[in-house]
């Protein structure tokens, strides 16, 4: 018998690489169809495994979906949390965490679409707004020595750490299909907004409404 035509033999993986492969894979279909429109069968067939060996190593879709979660959740944190460290000034901080962002999508567009679709049942007000909220704690923290530097209230840093994690955030999630210009440039944007409209901050702003109710003009 030739060797071309002797039956071939599968290599049969070891627990971990199993697993590795069945989170993989769970990744791709949850993405694409969100976790109400996967099965385990069909995770199972894409794995060429049967289902109780998918439940054998998770449990249920439910503990399944939720490690996947889990994973995508504590990398993009890590990647954004180690851009929010060191010595840099404000506006490489700014620079460096909405690049950490737009280069997260790129690498892991399936991961990021799962965090910002489906909520988990353990955390019903969803992954990803529970990690900007991580992340804004970080930004108000830096953004309190500059807000002393120039005298303005440290209860301000809060609001202001919202409306930069929020900019970047929402500019993230467009990015995410437009995929249009690079992310160098739409990083490079958002700082342009976020940087030159700080440093024309007042400290006590007011709208531009006078008494009659109608806007004043410019």
């Amino acid at each position: 018998m030739s060797p071309s035509s002797r039956p071939r033999t599968r290599t049969r993986m070891t627990g971990v690489q199993r697993r590795l492969q069945l989170l993989e894979i769970s990744r791709s279909l949850f993405s694409l169809r969100g976790v109400d429109g996967t099965t385990i069968e069909e995770i199972a067939t894409a794995a060429g495994v049967s289902k109780p060996v998918v439940y054998e190593h998770f449990g249920s879709k439910e503990a399944l979906y939720m490690e996947v979660v889990t994973n995508e959740y504590r990398e993009l944190l890590t990647r954004i949390t180690e851009s929010l460290s060191g010595d840099d000034s404000s506006r490489v901080f700014l620079e460096k965490a909405a690049l950490a962002l737009l280069t997260y999508i790129e690498d892991s567009t399936e991961g990021f679409r799962i965090l910002v679709r489906d909520a988990p049942p353990s955390q019903p007000e969803g992954t990803y707004s529970t990690l900007l909220t991580k992340v804004t704690e970080q930004v108000e923290h830096i953004l309190a020595d500059e807000f002393s530097r120039r005298g303005f209230s440290a209860e301000d840093g809060s609001i202001y750490a919202q409306m930069l994690v929020g900019m970047v955030a929402m500019t993230a999630q467009w990015w995410l299909d437009a995929r249009n210009p690079d992310k160098r440039t739409v990083a490079a944007h958002v700082v342009n907004l976020a940087w030159y409209g700080l440093t024309g901050l007042r400290k006590e702003p007011g709208l531009r409404e006078g008494q009659s109710g109608e806007p004043e003009q410019l």
